[in-house]
This record gives C-alpha cells, structure tokens and sequence, in this order.
C-alpha cells in the first residue's frame, strides 16, 4: 500500500535520521500564532499545509518575511482562504543558497539520487546530477562539481555540508528500502550549515 508524507510527517521523519530540520510550528487557527511566537523570533516563512497541495508557492501559499504578529495575523487570513487549507507552517526565515536533493526508484536503475540547483524554478532551471545509490563521499563530490552553480556555491557555502546531506539521503534508500521517492526542496545550504526546509516522501 502507498503512502505519502507530506512536509510535517517528512521532515519528522528526516530529523529521526539526524537530517537537520529547520525549527517549526504547525498552526490551524489564528489565535495559536501568539504561541508560535514564542517558540519562533520573527521574521518567519508562513507556508500553507495541506496533503492535497503539493506545489504551495503555485497556489499562493507561501509568504515571506513576516516581521511582526500583526502581519502573521494577516497572513493566516489570506493563507486560510485558499482552497483546500488544512493548517500553516512557520518557520524562521533563513539566509543561503537552495538546493533539491531527491531520491527516485527507477525500473532501470533501482534508486537514483539527485542534487541540483533548488527552489520554486527548479523545473526551469533543469541545473541537476544524478548517481545510482549507493554513493560515497567521491561521488557525492562529483555530483556537487557537476551543477552549473558549483563555483557559486564554492564561494558562498561550506560545500561539504552538501556532500554529508547526499551520504545521509542516499544511506536512507538502503535503510528504508521502501522509499519510491523523496523530495527535499530546499535543503538551505550556508557557511555554517545545511537545514531541510520542506520534504515530501512517497513510501511503496
């Protein structure tokens, strides 16, 4: 039988494999925010959550940088109109570059994993490598040299956090065997560290 996680239940899932996940709160119900501000210091993302929205900024579903409880407030409010709401996630905005790391199984080739150039446009930019899984450190490296942004992210992040990221996804296709695809986009990569910011995981 089939299952999806969608981001709270993938990203639960990734933090019990010591994938670092960026801080969150899940809220259903606009007196809850003053809570979620005491947990989270502004500025925060505000995403829309929902098993039956998949690409949330295609629906309006994200808005960014959040700087008081007076503008979450607005936020809940256009963020709940939207068809097929369920509840909203916050979290702490964050500084670094996007990237997608994925997880596919493939008739020809059992599980592939993926590294490219992530955010919204990531279908645009088509900026990816892939490698059969299992991969080693070597690998993982080559992946990284691979993308067109490699001498951006060079300069800007701490490139090996990327290729820890790309040994811990591509360890978890042989612990859990069952994983048919993973998405994480974006995994925010900077000098200091590499944080999943949403995930979503199809199980068989």
């Amino acid at each position: 039988m089939q299952k999806t996680f969608t981001e709270k239940e993938a990203e639960n899932f990734l933090e019990k494999e010591n994938l670092k996940v960026i801080k969150r709160a899940f809220v259903k119900d606009k007196n809850e925010l003053k809570n979620a501000g005491k947990k989270i210091n502004f500025p925060w993302v505000m995403k829309i959550s929902s098993e039956k929205i998949i690409h949330k900024k295609k629906v309006g579903g994200v808005i960014l940088n959040v700087k008081n409880l007076n503008e979450a407030q607005i936020a809940f409010e256009k963020l709940s109109k939207i068809e097929n709401f369920e509840q909203i996630i916050i979290q702490p905005m964050i500084s670094g570059e996007e990237l997608i790391i994925g997880l596919k199984k493939t008739p020809e080739f059992g599980i592939t994993i993926m590294l490219g150039a992530g955010g919204s446009s990531v279908e645009e930019k088509k900026d990816v490598s892939f490698r059969i899984c299992p991969i080693e450190k070597k690998d993982a490296h080559e992946m990284i040299k691979e993308i067109k942004i490699y001498n951006e992210l060079n300069r800007k992040v701490d490139v090996s956090l990327i290729e820890k990221n790309l040994l811990k996804i591509s360890s978890l296709a042989k612990k859990h065997p069952n994983i048919r695809e993973l998405d994480i986009n974006p995994l925010i990569v900077n000098k200091k560290e590499a944080i999943v910011v949403d995930a979503r995981i199809n199980f068989e």
